[in-house]
């Protein structure tokens, strides 16, 4: 509501074509400033009551907004390798919220307060302790008995008939997510205990050139510049076939594994520089482990290895290698029990160290045959664990950097 009555006010047409998410976020700045005046906040209810009835200048602003909005998601998401089967907002829902509505009304579970509000009565001793409300005085619906919601979550059940429903959302929503699932068992779905709210953190202090507010964009954009010049001034960087390309992918490594290190619902101080480093717990040094055990498969054939006599690895550094990637079922069954990427980042962080000591401590080439073997498929198995694991992350390996 607040959008369209601020893009009536300050909107432009030719902006909106050429950057719609940072104009529209413009758009919105502005009319949040001038929200505290009483006039302008009856004019956006005014405009999502126009909405929810279907009226056909309203909604086709609407349209135009979301319609922009997600072409843009589409090709931003791209860069990181995301791709989504199906755009469903809360706006999708708008007619299932009366019918969700009606149900709990039929269920006994609707109440309604002396100022007309719909809500739902949430306490263990029914004394309204704790409740939901569901339901604006005007009849118009709700968050929670729309989108991700109640009316979400039914229709979700209904289509895709789902084992789990994971929403992904930052914590402040929390207490949402318990109240809806909460409702959700009044009503009867015993599917809701397979509900799963993942919260995430904020991240702080990441400024670009740019300013204050960032865009996703802007920050791909500027880790990748960023990269490239550490590229081009380190002295081991060879010819690489498309800069661009490994400075992008490898860039993304620095953001994501930056991003996964702690638990996702902690809020974390962001650095470029930090980020970035070629040596440390960074996505960089993954990539970089990643790529230098390429070229020493390349170097030695890269053929596969058969028969290989794993007696001959008996030193420490070997042994450790092996003992690490033993663990990694492990691993990957635990972040799948929490949904918590950590486990993984710091599993792949450590087994990039030991690779790298293994690879200074255990030569392949001069070795007797046999040994020169063992070393080899041991340094495969560690490239082909590491390069398995930052799929997992979103992470594209890099064989040259």
């Amino acid at each position: 509501g607040l959008l369209g009555v601020g893009f009536q006010r300050f909107g432009n047409k030719e902006k909106l074509k050429s950057s719609p998410l940072q104009h529209l976020f413009e758009v919105y700045v502005q009319i949040n400033k001038a929200a505290e005046d009483e006039n302008t906040k009856e004019l956006a209810k005014d405009f999502f009551r126009k909405l929810e009835e279907h009226d056909e200048q309203t909604l086709s602003l609407w349209k135009q907004f979301r319609d922009l909005s997600i072409e843009e998601y589409i090709r931003i998401y791209k860069r990181l390798g995301v791709r989504f089967d199906e755009y469903s907002g809360e706006s999708f829902y708008q007619e299932k919220s009366q019918e969700v509505l009606k149900m709990l009304e039929d269920k006994g579970l609707l109440q309604k307060t002396t100022k007309g509000t719909g809500i739902v009565d949430l306490s263990e001793k029914k004394d309204l302790s704790s409740f939901s409300t569901v339901m604006r005085s005007d009849g118009t619906s709700l968050y929670i008995t729309r989108q991700v919601n109640l009316a979400a979550a039914i229709d979700r059940m209904n289509k895709h008939s789902w084992d789990t429903m994971i929403y992904v959302t930052d914590k402040s929503q929390s207490n949402h997510f318990q109240q809806l699932f909460q409702i959700l068992k009044l009503m009867g779905y015993d599917w809701a205990e397979r509900c799963q709210h993942v919260s995430f953190g904020l991240v702080q202090g990441m400024k670009t050139r740019r300013g204050e507010v960032i865009f996703l964009e802007d920050v791909l954009n500027e880790v990748r510049s960023r990269m490239l010049q550490n590229m081009a001034s380190a002295k081991t960087t060879k010819e690489i076939e498309d800069p661009m390309e490994t400075a992008e992918k490898v860039g993304l490594a620095a953001l994501i594994i930056q991003d996964f290190r702690g638990l996702l619902s902690s809020d974390y101080q962001f650095s470029w520089d930090r980020a970035l480093q070629s040596r440390g717990d960074t996505g960089v040094f993954l990539q970089y482990t990643h790529a230098r055990l390429h070229s020493l498969e390349q170097m030695h054939g890269n053929k596969q290895l058969t028969d290989v006599n794993v007696a001959c690895l008996q030193e420490p550094d070997a042994i450790s290698v092996l003992q690490h990637l033993l663990r990694y079922d492990e691993v990957l069954y635990r972040s799948s029990q929490d949904l918590q990427p950590k486990h993984i980042v710091s599993y792949l962080l450590t087994l990039s160290h030991l690779a790298a000591v293994a690879h200074k401590t255990l030569p392949v080439k001069g070795s007797a045959s046999e040994v020169a073997q063992a070393r080899l498929c041991l340094f495969q198995a560690a490239r082909s664990v590491l390069a398995n694991g930052m799929e997992l992350l979103g992470i594209t390996p890099v064989t040259q950097m």
